[in-house]
């Protein structure tokens, strides 16, 4: 079921190549008018990873697929390794500080954006796993929600004019500013402020699937030797040469839940009978913790 989280209890008998789910514990599917429930399932245990017993349901369910979106981007597009400087748009999000976790796990050194004030206290609030340490994850929290902040002058700023090696962006602005219809639009930066902080090198992954390049913006990428790529989490499922990355991707990400590297930001589990407003919720975007729906 794509653009779903689907995680179960399951069982396993020696001998056996399909394993029986008897309780699905959360499922989300986004792309659906009527989602199909049923008691039992049957999955082929290639296509599953083993949770670990430290990892409850609830947050593996709620930590999947964030995981991926930021293995995806953050290893397999842009190859983040120790000494890099890594811009992660919107850092306060589900799916942000899973990446900000995986990054500073890296050894990267990590920037953010903040949307409020409460997202700005949420980005500061953020350490390591490791106990005495208190240095926080986030280098510098860039505060653009009153529109004042220059996200680029920033970023240079904070790297001495070289620019970052890695941006993750949130969505960016497509035209000009009077163009852009909501609040949420308005505060994100435009194409041109991240062309401008890449340093040389430097990899955009973007997550807007209608990004235009003007030939002015493709000749500033050229003269950086830059790179821009699209981040699709449903490539894994699109071939089965992928599969073994795929299930290498899902069992690293219940290693670092076990381990606490990644501490994803959950909302209290939501009944069944809540489910329909919960989605309404999703698909307005509206939410700002991973909702996980528990029977």
């Amino acid at each position: 079921m794509p653009k779903s989280v689907l995680w179960s209890k399951w069982s396993v008998r020696r001998g056996q190549k399909i394993l029986i789910l008897p309780r699905i514990e959360g499922i989300l599917p986004l792309d659906s008018e009527e989602s199909g429930l049923c008691e039992v399932i049957l999955v082929h245990e290639h296509y599953l990873v083993r949770k670990p017993e430290k990892v409850c349901w609830v947050e593996a369910a709620g930590t999947v697929r964030d995981g991926v979106r930021a293995y995806t981007a953050l290893h397999y597009l842009s190859q983040v390794s120790p000494g890099k400087t890594v811009l992660v748009m919107d850092g306060a999000s589900p799916f942000g500080t899973i990446a900000i976790q995986l990054a500073q796990h890296r050894g990267a050194k990590v920037i953010s954006t903040a949307y409020s004030l409460e997202d700005k206290q949420h980005l500061e609030r953020l350490r390591p796993p490791v106990e005495g340490v208190r240095q926080p994850l986030v280098a510098r929290v860039i505060d653009v929600s009153n529109g004042k902040i220059d996200v680029a002058e920033s970023c240079l700023e904070e790297t001495g004019g070289l620019g970052v090696d890695i941006v993750l962006d949130a969505g960016v602005k497509l035209y000009c500013a009077e163009d852009e219809s909501t609040s949420k639009s308005q505060l994100l930066p435009h194409k041109h402020d991240i062309i401008t902080l890449l340093g040389v090198g430097g990899r955009w992954i973007t997550t807007e699937k209608n990004l235009q390049l003007d030939p002015p913006d493709s000749h500033s990428l050229f003269l950086k030797g830059a790179t821009v790529s699209f981040l699709n989490d449903e490539i894994w499922n699109l071939s089965n040469v992928q599969q073994g990355k795929y299930l290498s991707i899902l069992e690293d990400i219940m290693e670092k839940l076990s381990s606490s590297i990644f501490r994803p930001q959950l909302d209290e589990p939501i009944p069944l009978y809540e489910a329909k407003v919960s989605m309404e919720i999703v698909q307005k975007n509206q939410a700002r913790k991973r909702q996980v729906i528990q029977f």
